[in-house]
């Protein structure tokens, strides 16, 4: 795994050994960025769920002005401390070692992300449950896009119900990125 483009573009990136994480490979990697590129500049990235850090990192390699690094597990946080050490990205970083759902209420009262991402273990619907703490927080405005990694099976049918929209969806071949944003 490596930093696909940007100030930090090459730079291989570290992972956590074990099946705890399960890092976004470097081809879906480049094609999330790819439609993303436009609007990364000066943006405000939260990447939930962070692993070993590799999606936030490439946008903070892109241009984004900060990324704030959610994760639980304390193997992965260092991993994601490192990474950002390596790649001289710390400066423009926040990493929290605590759950999504804390996080985001944590992180309430703040100023709104450009982008939201997540990568929860798939088939829990740990998506549903960040999505519900987001419904009312202010993170989320009219301007903020939120994307969600899933298996290609997950059901997003209470989106709707939730107040958000499913604006896009890249299906790959085990997984999927889903766009949402407030309807």
């Amino acid at each position: 795994m490596r930093v696909i483009a940007g100030k930090a573009r090459s730079i291989p990136l570290r992972t956590v050994e074990g099946q705890e994480t399960r890092p976004t490979t470097d081809r879906i990697k480049e094609t999330l960025f790819n439609m993303l590129q436009n609007e990364l500049a000066d943006c405000l990235f939260i990447d939930l769920f962070s692993g070993s850090g590799g999606i936030g990192i490439e946008a903070l390699s892109r241009g984004a002005r900060k990324a704030v690094f959610v994760e639980k597990a304390p193997k992965a946080v260092a991993c994601i401390k490192d990474n950002l050490a390596k790649t001289k990205l710390e400066d423009d970083a926040v990493v929290m070692a605590t759950d999504a759902v804390s996080a985001v209420y944590r992180l309430d009262g703040g100023e709104p992300a450009d982008f939201i991402f997540m990568d929860p273990p798939y088939n829990q619907q740990l998506e549903q449950q960040v999505l519900e703490a987001l419904k009312n927080s202010s993170l989320v405005d009219e301007y903020t896009t939120i994307i969600v990694e899933a298996d290609l099976h997950t059901d997003f049918s209470y989106a709707e119900d939730l107040g958000y929209e499913i604006t896009k969806q890249k299906k790959y071949k085990t997984n999927q990125h889903v766009f949402l944003e407030r309807a």
